[in-house]
């Protein structure tokens, strides 16, 4: 399989979770901001701070490389879940699974199943810390939830609030929680502050790709990121 997100302690935190199933589950390629290159049986599609994912989903079902595609997220409101399964998708999994609960989807997803974790509404800004034991994202160790880091994620990426609301499917009263309460933890006030400790602390995208070295491969690089 694949792992594909813009950023590379959010592959890496997804892939130490199926380190320990490797017998069952092997990543062969891990992407930042690229497409699959190696043939695999499933891409996972991490889609923390991806502003643009119905286009990214596009791209990774049109990629015949990519086998059966699963969106892996903590927003499983239906309507997203019927847009991504119309656009192709074969899998929209919950960030809450744990890593055994998330092989055995992938193994289903694998074998020509379409694997849908149970629908809920997004949690509140209060109620952030249901996120799969093992997982990792930019700022994680700075204090910010998963959410709040991917709101900075997405002003890094110079979105404006209603941008981030639009993007991110919440309404614009939570976003202005999720940033209050982040920049509190960042010790910013303005926005251009926020921008630099973004920067600062690897909430830009990545660019890049790293295979194992006995993955396929087609290009030169294969087995070290390229980018």
């Amino acid at each position: 399989m694949a792992i594909l997100n813009d950023y590379e302690v959010v592959v890496r935190g997804v892939h130490a979770m199926l380190a320990p199933f490797e017998e069952r589950v092997e990543v062969v390629e891990i992407d930042l901001s690229t497409e699959v290159r190696s043939p695999v049986d499933v891409t996972l599609f991490d889609t923390f701070a991806r502003g643009r994912a119905p286009h990214a989903i596009d791209d990774l079902v049109a990629n015949p490389r990519a086998g059966r595609v699963a969106v892996f997220t903590w927003d499983l409101r239906q309507p997203l879940v019927e847009r991504a399964l119309a656009r192709g998708c074969s899998g929209y999994l919950d960030k809450t699974l744990r890593a055994e609960e998330l092989v055995e989807a992938l193994e289903r997803i694998a074998d020509g199943e379409v694997v849908v974790s149970p629908t809920h509404a997004p949690a509140a800004p209060a109620a952030d810390a249901a996120i799969s034991p093992g997982a990792d994202w930019p700022g994680r160790l700075e204090g910010l939830s998963a959410r709040e880091a991917e709101v900075v994620a997405l002003i890094t990426q110079g979105l404006s609030n209603e941008e981030i609301a639009s993007s991110a499917y919440l309404s614009i009263n939570t976003v202005k929680t999720y940033i209050r309460n982040a920049y509190r933890k960042m010790g910013v006030t303005r926005r251009a502050q926020a921008v630099r400790w973004g920067v600062q602390h690897g909430l830009v995208p990545g660019v890049g790709r790293e295979r194992r070295p006995e993955a396929p491969h087609d290009a030169p690089g294969a087995g070290r990121p390229d980018g």
